[in-house]
């Protein structure tokens, strides 16, 4: 009798303390998830179930939290900003790694995945820039049943969000499409807030957005309907949205676009946004707007004053293919044109293109007389299904080999010294295996 009683006591005490960790793990609706991370600062994201103060205690890797750690300021979530907090850790040292903890309500939240976050080194005038590694992807579908098209799922394949965490990316670049508004949506912020919610809380996603920083631009579908342009009605709340789901660290235009950059080492990275300037795809005039003269104009100056190693723009359209298909740069004439040609006339070096939106991954390469070639590396599609290329595409600039027709991520890494850095690009598909391989270093693009 005994001995039962004892085993009734320890089935009790386990499921009281199953029911706890899930009381205070359920208190979070998704995340947490990193933005971005500086030399004196790392954003952290939490989303909870309902109001809340949020709080992060962090420490060093290493060290002994009970001596080193630190809290942040507490936040009250609220449900008018979709109980969303965005909470800055501002007591670090550079170049180190760090481990973090959730509070909710004053309780400790518990996960069954690693809380790590870094800031970045200070290496400028003291050694060669430290290596890193960055993730890429765009068109990133989550199905959902009530609003989904009849017919076959188009989203698939959640597997590519764990082969990504298993290549321990110091960050990712989300490159437009990261969800899509369905009509359902797109009319109201109730349904953009909704969509937001569906795709960030996807449970297999959960440990990649905890321990990689993460960054993003939009194309059409997380802007809006599809091929979305300047005159979308609800582009402003559309923005806010934006602002309030990612942590990207700066926007060049108060209360327009999601235009931004950010460093990573010896790296600039320029956030362009190819849907908030941009004219109707079907307005039958060659200087029509892409980007747009202010957004251009900040672009070029932008990189003329840049000392980077590498200049990478990311965009949701192609740039250097030159086919005048769906929404290619190439279609914009006027711009595209000027782009091109300023690049050159102003000698910038180090230039680099990355794209998404096709539902195709492919590599491009520019030969221009007199100067480097310029590349662009297409990532698409992540989960979203996807597609073939068209005729138009099979081009001189399509490197042979790159045509990649399955979901995917680019794994990149940059090494090496200042003087001659080098990128080296793979190309990974869902299931971790890697599909290609193209390397440029920093002295070719000169």
């Amino acid at each position: 009798m005994q001995s039962t009683n004892k085993i009734r006591q320890i089935l009790l005490y386990l499921l009281l303390g199953f029911i706890s960790q899930f009381s205070t793990w359920a208190q979070v609706k998704s995340g947490p998830m990193l933005g971005y991370s500086e030399m004196k600062e790392v954003l952290i994201w939490v989303q909870t179930q309902k109001p809340s103060e949020v709080q992060i205690k962090y420490w060093e890797k290493g060290t002994d939290p009970s001596k080193t750690a630190h809290l942040s300021t507490s936040f009250n979530t609220q449900k008018a900003q979709a109980n969303i907090a965005k909470i800055i850790a501002d007591e670090m040292s550079m170049g180190k790694k760090y481990s973090y903890e959730v509070w909710v309500d004053r309780k400790k939240v518990n996960f069954d995945y690693p809380l790590e976050f870094q800031t970045q080194a200070l290496w400028q005038y003291r050694s060669d820039p430290p290596s890193f590694s960055f993730a890429v992807g765009s068109c990133n579908y989550i199905n959902e049943e009530a609003t989904d098209r009849p017919g076959r799922p188009y989203g698939g394949a959640d597997e590519i969000y764990q082969a990504i965490y298993q290549k321990k990316p110091d960050f990712m670049i989300w490159g437009g499409d990261n969800f899509y508004y369905r009509e359902a949506d797109w009319n109201t912020r109730t349904g953009m807030i909704h969509r937001n919610d569906h795709t960030r809380g996807q449970k297999s996603m959960q440990p990649l957005l905890a321990s990689t920083h993460h960054y993003a631009i939009w194309d059409d579908h997380d802007y809006g309907p599809n091929d979305a342009d300047r005159s979308f009605a609800l582009k402003h709340t559309s923005l806010e949205l934006f602002k309030l789901y990612w942590g990207n660290p700066n926007f060049i235009f108060p209360n327009e676009a999601v235009t931004g950059m950010f460093q990573w080492a010896d790296v600039e990275f320029f956030m362009m946004d190819d849907r908030w300037f941009k004219a109707p795809n079907d307005e039958k005039n060659p200087s029509k707007d892409y980007f747009g003269q202010k957004q251009l104009q900040w672009l070029l100056d932008a990189l003329t004053t840049s000392r980077a190693s590498f200049k990478i723009v990311v965009n949701g359209g192609q740039v250097i293919n030159p086919a005048k298909v769906f929404e290619n740069m190439a279609n914009y004439e006027q711009e595209h044109t000027q782009l091109l040609k300023e690049i050159k006339n102003r000698n910038i070096p180090g230039v680099l293109f990355i794209s998404g939106d096709r539902h195709w991954s492919s590599f491009w390469k520019m030969e221009r007389p007199g100067t480097y070639p310029l590349y662009d590396l297409t990532v698409s599609p992540l989960t979203a299904g996807t597609a073939i290329p068209a005729p138009q595409d099979l081009n001189s600039m399509l490197v042979p080999g790159t045509v990649t027709k399955e979901r995917s991520f680019a794994y990149i890494t940059v090494s090496g010294p200042l003087k001659d850095r080098i990128l080296e690009i793979n190309l990974v598909n869902a299931e971790g295996k890697e599909l290609w391989k193209q390397r440029i270093t920093s002295s070719q693009l000169k």
